[in-house]
């Protein structure tokens, strides 16, 4: 393994500095002058590129198209509909000006695009035989987040958000669901990462829907970090923008609506729930370089560049990356520690005497010596180990974390360990936050499992278990 980059600050130091550095040294984001607004990188991009394409698959396989909203909404539009505003008029960024003309009806960039979304179904639908209709688009928002991190509450950040309108409740709300169970797979199958799906209380909705679903990770702090929403919006905006449709009735009704959304929040879960103290690991379906070529000093034995070329093309259907400088193997391998690349592939003069490289595991810095004529096949196995055992170990975390209590005094205690507890609760908004005050831990989501018990906090019979975290 390679010598420890002190420049990385450990987990225990301080979670949230460890958390910065790896951000900063794995060349994921770069700041700029205006608070909140960073540069993605290419490394970073790439990540996020590998989520886009796959969940565009997923989305394609539901019958979503793809399209792109203007980024600017007149101000006015989002007085028709008073919950959406109310719930994002302090996160407005806001034109009032053009070159030396003040503006009487200000524009705002879009914090979510709901609004531009009902204007153009309002004008496309028109009968039962129009819907449903399913569109997405891929873009940045902007939110004027008082306090910034990288990927977590970024003041401009990039997502999808899913628009889609039908003609009853039923199916809307059915296909709300359906999204939510494509970010369940997508984030638990491609980013290894185990959640926790729910449905949010009412004071946790999205502004505007009257149910919202959503997944819940677990960070290795302990925090619960909201991975991806996804809401049936029922006819709220469709009577704030006048959406109808000709049913088979001959009747002019109101359409019904969802909308779902993941952003680049996910790739702030990546690191919080896989990284180490070296840098990122990163599972071998999303890493942006899923294999690393070092050879060991090639300027001094060029027939290590040959195997190199041999071994690139034998394994050209992968993502790879290849360092033949004279820099020393220690450094190369803790660049592509702090990177999260899976395997990295020593090829050197002493191994391939006897016809082999050794091929060094990110997960557990586990080193193995591989024949040449084995390489293809081992790699292939040794991903497959690699994703599983990512997952595993988040999972076991997971799992080991989640606590049950039956008081207020139980969910101190279990918050105080760093841990995530699940209680029955009844309470209201005013009861959530008066928890939140004695505990730091607040409602994530109420699981969807079927058990009634006695709420901790009013004493209540209820169905409603509860997840409680603190949380990003």
């Amino acid at each position: 393994m390679a010598k420890k980059l002190e420049k990385i600050i450990t987990r225990n130091e301080n979670f949230a500095d460890w958390y910065t550095s790896i951000v900063n040294n794995a060349k994921l984001i770069q700041y700029t002058d205006i608070k909140g607004m960073m540069v993605f990188q290419p490394n970073a991009w790439a990540i996020w590129e590998a989520i886009k394409n796959q969940i565009d698959l997923e989305f394609k396989k539901h019958g979503v198209r793809n399209l792109a909203m203007p980024t600017l909404i007149p101000l006015s539009e989002f007085q028709k509909e008073k919950d959406h505003i109310e719930g994002f008029a302090p996160e407005l960024f806001m034109v009032n000006q053009i070159g030396d003309k003040k503006l009487d009806n200000p524009y705002a960039i879009r914090p979510t695009s709901e609004i531009l979304f009902c204007n153009y179904f309002k004008n496309i639908v028109n009968s039962y035989n129009d819907l449903p209709i399913k569109n997405n688009q891929w873009c940045s928002v902007m939110r004027a987040e008082k306090t910034t991190r990288p990927f977590l509450r970024n003041a401009e950040f990039h997502w999808q958000e899913l628009h889609a309108i039908f003609a009853s409740e039923h199916e809307a709300d059915e296909f709300a669901k359906t999204i939510l169970d494509v970010y369940t797979d997508f984030v638990q199958n491609y980013l290894c990462i185990p959640v926790i799906k729910g449905l949010k209380t009412p004071w946790e909705r999205f502004a505007g829907a009257q149910k919202t679903y959503t997944i819940e990770a677990m960070m290795q702090d302990g925090q619960a970090l909201q991975s991806a929403t996804s809401h049936y919006l029922g006819q709220f905006f469709a009577k704030a923008y006048d959406i109808k449709f000709q049913g088979q009735d001959n009747q002019m009704h109101y359409v019904h609506q969802m909308s779902a959304g993941l952003s680049t929040r996910i790739i702030g879960a990546l690191i919080m729930v896989h990284a180490d103290d070296q840098g990122l690991i990163l599972p071998p379906d999303i890493a942006f370089n899923q294999i690393a070529i070092l050879s060991i000093f090639a300027n001094k034995n060029p027939q290590l560049l040959t195997i190199s070329e041999q071994i690139r093309n034998e394994l050209s259907d992968y993502r790879l990356f290849e360092d033949h400088s004279d820099k020393g193997v220690g450094y190369k391998l803790a660049q592509q520690e702090i990177e999260g690349t899976p395997i990295c592939i020593l090829v050197g003069v002493k191994e391939l005497a006897n016809q082999q490289v050794v091929l060094v595991r990110r997960d557990t810095h586990e080193k193995i010596n591989v024949n040449l004529i084995d390489l293809k096949s081992t790699i292939k196995k040794l991903l497959l180990d690699i994703k599983t055992n990512i997952y595993q170990k988040a999972k076991k975390q997971l799992d080991e974390s989640i606590v049950f209590v039956n008081s207020i005094e139980e969910l101190k205690q279990v918050i105080a360990q760093n841990k995530m507890a699940k209680a029955f609760f009844d309470g209201s908004k005013e009861d959530d936050e008066q928890i939140k005050l004695l505990t730091n831990a607040s409602t994530r989501c109420i699981f969807d499992e079927t058990q009634s018990g006695q709420c901790f906090y009013t004493n209540k019979k209820t169905n409603k278990l509860t997840l409680f975290a603190r949380a990003y």
